[in-house]
């Protein structure tokens, strides 16, 4: 029997299709070359839990911006966004940038993989400043850079969890922690934790530096406006917006002072998100992710499914 989302799957796949290769250019808006060379895995390959996490649209974008939404609460990290960015007539571009970073970090030839980090390191190494309590921050202070993969890594992960329509194995999360936090310490992050057990003591010991603030309030209004149009019926902006809010730890929705009344509307929301994710699955067949399967000769249905550790 056909489930609601497969009847609705054929005439909405061209106009998430046309939507998101707008929105987020399929080649990750740079000049990485995903198709060659030929038999190179990068700095994951086919058999990671990364290439399996990173893979699924809903949830990455739903994380990333439950991402932002926790970072707006540590002061050093928000104060570098706020004296060396335009985010507040661009913040869809941030969202693009941080994109095109984490599909190149993922699914790039390792060489091309290694020049963005290299490239971020060399942009990091121009924004410092002076934070609003009269602290100074730099992007490339290895705390605030554990920080942003921290939330960056947590809130991915618990989009895929929540979106995906997959099962994690027993492990999953473990091994998908201890792989991507390379890529940070390539960052020059230090002490990044690698673990779902190391995560949740790393929040516990980080929320006494965390605060609510008019910046960071600024920040989540313009997010809350940016134009992020989704091309399907029933579905807006705030569809993703609100499937993000859903992925918060309920310490972050605290100290964002999200109602009751929020929080039950992002709960809706992320079901109403659930329950169409399997289209984007359906639209984006021959993305980034499955390019980067045919170049080690894979097939991208290998995605869907978890090898045994």
């Amino acid at each position: 029997m056909l489930t609601p989302w497969k009847l609705l799957a054929r005439p909405a796949r061209e106009p998430i299709r046309r939507w998101v290769l707008s929105a987020f250019p399929r080649g990750g808006g740079g000049h990485v070359d995903y198709d060659h060379p030929v038999g190179d895995a990068g700095l994951f390959g086919p058999d990671s839990a990364t290439w399996r996490v990173h893979a699924d649209f809903p949830g990455m974008l739903a994380g990333g911006l439950a991402a932002l939404m926790l970072q707006t609460l540590h002061p050093l990290a928000l104060a570098g966004v706020w004296d060396h960015s335009n985010f507040r007539e661009d913040l869809i571009g941030r969202l693009r940038r941080t994109t095109s970073f984490v599909s190149g970090t993922t699914y790039a030839p390792r060489d091309q993989a290694q020049m963005l980090i290299e490239r971020v390191r060399t942009i990091h190494a121009q924004v410092q400043g002076v934070a609003e309590d009269g602290r100074p921050y730099a992007a490339g202070d290895p705390h605030l850079l554990t920080w942003v993969h921290v939330t960056e890594a947590y809130s991915f992960l618990q989009g895929y969890r929540r979106y995906s329509h997959a099962s994690l194995p027993a492990d999953a999360a473990d091994r998908y922690y201890d792989e991507v936090r390379r890529v940070a310490e390539a960052l020059g992050a230090r002490d990044v934790p690698s673990s779902e057990t190391q995560i949740s003591a790393y929040f516990r010991d980080v929320r006494p530096q965390l605060q609510f603030s008019h910046r960071s309030r600024e920040v989540l209004d313009v997010l809350s406006r940016v134009r992020l149009p989704v091309p399907v019926a029933g579905l807006s902006r705030d569809v993703f917006l609100q499937a993000g809010a859903a992925l918060l730890p309920e310490w972050a929705e605290s100290l964002l002072g999200r109602s009751s009344l929020q929080r039950t509307q992002a709960r809706l929301t992320s079901r109403a998100l659930w329950s169409v994710a399997p289209i984007f699955r359906a639209a984006l067949h021959d993305g980034i992710a499955a390019r980067a399967c045919a170049r080690v000769s894979v097939s991208a249905d290998t995605l869907q499914h978890w090898p045994r550790s």
